[in-house]
C-alpha cells in the first residue's frame, strides 16, 4: 500500500474551503491523507461563505470504521444539521462501497496536495517547482501560516520569497508581508544575540532547521551553518564571542594548539575545522563595522560601542574557560590583548621615550584603542611626559621667558599629570603603580623647576615695576599691551577673566574651542620669532585680592569688586572708552534668560568694551569638582559657552585671562598642614624662609608691608586641606595664561595673526619633530650658463633645476586656467607656500597654519584663515575633486597629495 500524506487541520481547512461552497450540501468529506494534529485539533469552526460550519475530523482506516462514524455524526447532528463530517484514514477507494460514496463530496476521497494548498495560501497563480519536491517546506508553510494569513504574492511563489515569509513567522527574522529580505551576516549575527528568535529555531524539526539553514547558508555565506548549529544547541548568544575567538585563535604562533582547544568550546557545532575561518572571518567582518559606528560617536555610536564591549569581554571569558587567554595575548581585537599591550607600555614608562613609544604605536593598533579612548589618551599622556623627562631643562633666563615657556610647555606637563592621576580605568595594580611611579618623577622634576624659579622670581620682584618690567608681561599691564591693542579701530573686546585659571587649563580650554567659531591670534611678533601665546606675572602673594584688582585697574591695586569695577572703569576712560564689568551674580540669567538681560544689552552696543568675571575654576578649588576630572572644558565653567556665543554673535574679539593660578593637593588624604608661624593665607605667611619656601619682597608685592614668604613646592600648605591652592610662589601659581580670540568669521585686526595650532604645541606633547622657525628654504637659484636638467619622474619633492611642488603648481596650464575663475586670490606666492607647508607636514595643518606659511612668504597677513582656506579649495579642486579640503569638523586643512600630483604636477607648466 503506497505511504498516504499527513495532513493537518490547516491542510484540512484549505481543503473544505475550496470544495464545501459547491458540494450541493453534501457533509461528507473523505481525505486521501493520515491525520497529523492528534487528538486535540479534531472539532473546529470554518467560515464557509459567510456561515459558521463545525467540522469534526475522525480517522478511520476500515470501510466500516468510515460508516460507523458518519452514522454517529448523522445521530448527532440530524439529517438537517449543517456540521462536516471529515474522514481521512489509509482505505482504498475501490473498498469504499456506492452507497457510502454517495453521501461524500465529489463522491470519492479527496487527494490532499500541499503544493497546491501552499498556493491557495499565498494567492500565487503557480508554484515554483523546486517547493513541490520539498515537503519539509511545504509542511512548516502550513503549519506557520500567521493568524493574518500569509501575504498575497499573485503570479508565481518563489522558493526564496517563500523561505523569507518562513524564516520571519519562524524566527522573527524580517516580516512576512516584505518583498525583499536585507539578510546578510550582520543581521544574522545579531539576530543570534536576541532570546527569542534563537530559541524558536532551536525548537523547528530538524528537517525544517536544516532546510532554513541551507539557504541561509546560499544566502549569507559560508559562515551559516556554524552560527544555526550554535543557535540550534541553544547557544546562540555565543555565536558572535566564539566567532571573535576562532579569529584569535587561527592568527595566533600557535594556531594548532589554539584550534584544538577552540574545538571543545564549540562542540557538536563545528562541522569541520575547515568551518572555522570563514565563521571566523564574517564574525569579525561584523565587529569591525560595529567598532566603525562606535568610533563615529553618537547615540547609535554609543549603542555599537555596548554591544562590542559585550561580545569580545564574553570572547574573553570563553577564552580564559578554555585556557587559550595566554596563547592569544598578542591579539588585536580581544580586550585582553588590549591590556597586554597597555601593560607592555606600562613596563616601559621608567625608560627612554624609545621603547615607550614603540609600545604606544602597538597599542594604539590594537582595534580596541578607538573605543578604549580614555585609556589609550591616558596611555599616550603618559608617553608624553615619558618624552618630557628626556627633553633638556627649559631656558630659565628671564622670569619673564620661563611664565612662557611654562604656558607653551611645562604647564602641558600639569596637564598631563592630572590626566594621569587620575588612574586607568582597567584598575590594573601594575598598571596603576607604573603610573604612579611616572607621576613622582614628573613632580620630582618640577619641583625642581619650581625651586629654580622661585630664586629667580625673589631676585626680579626686588626690582620689577611697570617702568622696569624686565621683559616680562605684568598682569597690570595686560588690559593695556593687549586688551587696549584689540580694541583700536572700533574694537569691542569682551575681557573674560577666569579666576584661578591655570596653564594647564588654559591649553585644555583654548584646545576645545571649536576652529569653525573661533580663531585664535596674537600679536604680529619681531622678525625671527616665531609668534606664541602671551603670559602675565601675577601679583604676589598670588591670591584674587591684589592679583585680580591689579588686573582690571591696569595698575597696582588691591581690593574687592567696588575696586575692580571703579578701576575697570577709570582705565578705559583713559582711553576714551566707555565700558562695563559684570561679576559673579551679575552676568546669569534669571529664571528663563541663558545670560542676564543687561550684559547682553552691552555686549550688543557698538562701543562699549564689556568685562565679565568668572569664578568657577576658583571655586572648584575649595571643595573639588564633583566629576573629579582634571581636564576643564568649555561646558565645565559656568557660562563660558553661552558668554562666548554671546560675544561672537556681536562679532567681539574675546581676551581669555587669568589673574592668578594655582596647585592641586595631590598629597596623601590624611595629611595635615605644614605646621608655620604668621600664616596669611593657604601658601603664604610672614617670617624666615624655610624648606620648600622662597622669602619675596618688593614693590610688586602687595600685602605684610611688601615682604612676604611663599612656598613653592607643590605639597606645601598651611590651612585646612582643599581641592587646590593659590598665593605661593610656584609656576602654576604666578603664570597669567593671556589668550585671545577673534570670531573665524571676523578679519584678525590690525597688529595681530592667527596663531596655528601647530605653534601652541611642544614637540614633546605632538611626539615628533616640530615645524621649522621660519618658511621653507627657498631652492638655490639656476646659473644662465647651467645645462638644462633632463625630464625627470613627477615628484611631491624639489627636483634639480625645478621649484617646489608648490610653485610647480602654481605655473601649472590647469591651475592658471582655474585662477581665472576665482576672483581676487591670493598670491601665487603664498598659495605656493601654503602648499609646501602642507606637503613638508605631511598633508594636514590647521587653517591658521596654512595661512601663517602663506603670511611668512609673502609678509601680507591673512587676517582671514578660514576665508584664505576656501579661496585655495576653489582654486585647487577642479571638477569637484577633493584636492583640498577642511576635515574634523574644520579643525584640519587636508591635502591629498596624490590628487595634487595628477591635477597640477603632472601637468605641464604655463
Amino acid at each position: 500500500m503506497p505511504t498516504r500524506p499527513a495532513a493537518g487541520r490547516r491542510a484540512i481547512e484549505v481543503l473544505l474551503e475550496a470544495e464545501l461552497p459547491r458540494a450541493e450540501g453534501r457533509r461528507l468529506v473523505l481525505v486521501d491523507a493520515v491525520w497529523a494534529d492528534g487528538d486535540e485539533g479534531r472539532d473546529f469552526t470554518l467560515q464557509i461563505d459567510g456561515t459558521a460550519r463545525r467540522v469534526h475530523v475522525a480517522a478511520q482506516d476500515s470501510p466500516l470504521g468510515i460508516t460507523e462514524a458518519w452514522q454517529r455524526h448523522l445521530a448527532d447532528t440530524g439529517p438537517d444539521g449543517d456540521g462536516v463530517l471529515v474522514v481521512t484514514g489509509r482505505v482504498p477507494v475501490d473498498q469504499l462501497g456506492w452507497d457510502l460514496r454517495g453521501h461524500a463530496v465529489r463522491r470519492r476521497p479527496l487527494a490532499v496536495d500541499r503544493a497546491d494548498i501552499v498556493t491557495q495560501l499565498f494567492g500565487a497563480e503557480n508554484l515554483d517547482t523546486r517547493m513541490v519536491r520539498e515537503e519539509w517546506l511545504l509542511d512548516a508553510l502550513l503549519d506557520a501560516e500567521p493568524s493574518g494569513g500569509w501575504p498575497r504574492v499573485g503570479g508565481v511563489l518563489t522558493r526564496d520569497r517563500a523561505l523569507r515569509a518562513l524564516l520571519a513567522a519562524r524566527t522573527g527574522l524580517g516580516d512576512t508581508g516584505a518583498d525583499s529580505l536585507d539578510l546578510d551576516a550582520d543581521t544574522l549575527f545579531d539576530w543570534s544575540r536576541g532570546p527569542a528568535g534563537p530559541r524558536r529555531f532551536a525548537e523547528l524539526a530538524e528537517p525544517e532547521r536544516a532546510g532554513l539553514t541551507e539557504w541561509l547558508a546560499q544566502v549569507t555565506g559560508p559562515a551559516a551553518p556554524t552560527l544555526l548549529a550554535l543557535t540550534a544547541d541553544s547557544r546562540g548568544a555565543d555565536a558572535l564571542p566564539l566567532g571573535a575567538l576562532a579569529a584569535a585563535a587561527l592568527g595566533c604562533p600557535a594556531a594548532a594548539d589554539a584550534g584544538f582547544a577552540l574545538g571543545t568550546l564549540f562542540g557538536s557545532a563545528l562541522a569541520s575545522f575547515d568551518a572555522l575561518t570563514p565563521f571566523a572571518a564574517a564574525a569579525t567582518g561584523v565587529l569591525t563595522r560595529w567598532i566603525a559606528q562606535a568610533e563615529a560617536g553618537g547615540p547609535a555610536g554609543a549603542d555599537a560601542r555596548a554591544r562590542v564591549v559585550a561580545v569580545l569581554e564574553r570572547a574573553d571569558q570563553l577564552a580564559d574557560t578554555a585556557r587559550l587567554t595566554p596563547l592569544l595575548a598578542e591579539d588585536r581585537l580581544l580586550p585582553s590583548g588590549y591590556r597586554t599591550r597597555l601593560r607592555a607600555l606600562a613596563a616601559t614608562l621608567d625608560g627612554r621615550p624609545g621603547a615607550a613609544q614603540d609600545a604606544l604605536r602597538r597599542l594604539a593598533d590594537h582595534q580596541l584603542a578607538t573605543l578604549y579612548g580614555e585609556s589609550t589618551e591616558r596611555a599616550r599622556t603618559a608617553v608624553r611626559l615619558v618624552r618630557w623627562l628626556d627633553t633638556p631643562a627649559p631656558d630659565a633666563s628671564s622670569v619673564g621667558r620661563t611664565v612662557r615657556e611654562h604656558l607653551r610647555s611645562t604647564g602641558r606637563a600639569d596637564l598631563a599629570v592630572g590626566i594621569l592621576a587620575e588612574g586607568d580605568a582597567s584598575r590594573d595594580g601594575m598598571i596603576g603603580e607604573a603610573y604612579h611611579r611616572l607621576i613622582g618623577r614628573v613632580r620630582g622634576r618640577r619641583r625642581e623647576l619650581d625651586e629654580r624659579f622661585a630664586r629667580d622670581l625673589a631676585t626680579w620682584t626686588e626690582a620689577a615695576s611697570q617702568q622696569a618690567p624686565n621683559g616680562a608681561l605684568l598682569i597690570e599691564d595686560v588690559l593695556a599691551e593687549v586688551a587696549a591693542p584689540l580694541a583700536r579701530d572700533g574694537g569691542r573686546p569682551l575681557v573674560l577673566v577666569l579666576d584661578g585659571m591655570s596653564a594647564d587649563v588654559a591649553v585644555d580650554l583654548a584646545a576645545g574651542l571649536d576652529p569653525r567659531a573661533w580663531t585664535e591670534i596674537c600679536p604680529v611678533s619681531a622678525a625671527g620669532r616665531r609668534p606664541g601665546r602671551l603670559a602675565a606675572v601675577a601679583m604676589l602673594p598670588t591670591v584674587t585680592r591684589v592679583s585680580r584688582a591689579s588686573l582690571l585697574c591696569g595698575t597696582a591695586a588691591d581690593g574687592g569688586q567696588d575696586v575692580e569695577r571703579a578701576g575697570f572703569t577709570a582705565f578705559w576712560k583713559k582711553r576714551r572708552r566707555s565700558s562695563v564689568l559684570f561679576h559673579k551674580g551679575g552676568y546669569e540669567g534669571t529664571a528663563g534668560h541663558r545670560l542676564a538681560p543687561a550684559l547682553l544689552e552691552e555686549l550688543a552696543h557698538e562701543e562699549r568694551i564689556v568685562g565679565v568675571v568668572v569664578n568657577t575654576i576658583d571655586d572648584a578649588l575649595a571643595d573639588g569638582r564633583e566629576s573629579g576630572r582634571a581636564r576643564w572644558r568649555t561646558g565645565d565653567i559656568a557660562k563660558l559657552a553661552d558668554l562666548l556665543d554671546a560675544a561672537r554673535g556681536s562679532g567681539r574679539p574675546v581676551l581669555l585671562v587669568s589673574d592668578h593660578g594655582h596647585v592641586l593637593d595631590r598629597g596623601p588624604r590624611n595629611a595635615g598642614p605644614t605646621p608655620a608661624d604668621g600664616v596669611q593665607g593657604a601658601r603664604w605667611r610672614t617670617g624666615p624662609a624655610g624648606p620648600g619656601e622662597i622669602a619675596l619682597t618688593g614693590p610688586r608685592v602687595r600685602a605684610a608691608d611688601g615682604r612676604i614668604t611663599a612656598a613653592w613646592r607643590d605639597d606645601l600648605r598651611y590651612t585646612a586641606r582643599q581641592a587646590g591652592y593659590h598665593g605661593g610662589a610656584s609656576l602654576a601659581e604666578v603664570t597669567v595664561p593671556v589668550l585671545a580670540f577673534v570670531p573665524s568669521d571676523s578679519r584678525i585686526p590690525a597688529g595681530w595673526t592667527a596663531l596655528p595650532a601647530e605653534d601652541t604645541v611642544p614637540d614633546w606633547w605632538r611626539g615628533g619633530t616640530g615645524p621649522a622657525d621660519g618658511p621653507a628654504p627657498e631652492p638655490k637659484a639656476q646659473g644662465r650658463g647651467r645645462k638644462q636638467v633632463a625630464p625627470q619622474e613627477e615628484s611631491l619633492f624639489p627636483q634639480p633645476g625645478r621649484g617646489t611642488p608648490g610653485e610647480e603648481t602654481v605655473r601649472s596650464a590647469a591651475y592658471r586656467s582655474q585662477r581665472d575663475f576665482v576672483r581676487l586670490p591670493p598670491a601665487d606666492t603664498a598659495v605656493a607656500a601654503a602648499l609646501d607647508a602642507l606637503l613638508t607636514a605631511g598633508g594636514k595643518l590647521s587653517p591658521a597654519a596654512v595661512a601663517a606659511a602663506a603670511q611668512a612668504a609673502t609678509g601680507k597677513s591673512q587676517r582671514n584663515p578660514e576665508r584664505f582656506v576656501t579661496v585655495l579649495e576653489r582654486l585647487l579642486n577642479i571638477d569637484g575633486y577633493p584636492v583640498l579640503q577642511l576635515v574634523e569638523a574644520g579643525r584640519t586643512v587636508h591635502l591629498d597629495k596624490e590628487l595634487l600630483r595628477q591635477q597640477f604636477t603632472g601637468g605641464t607648466p604655463a
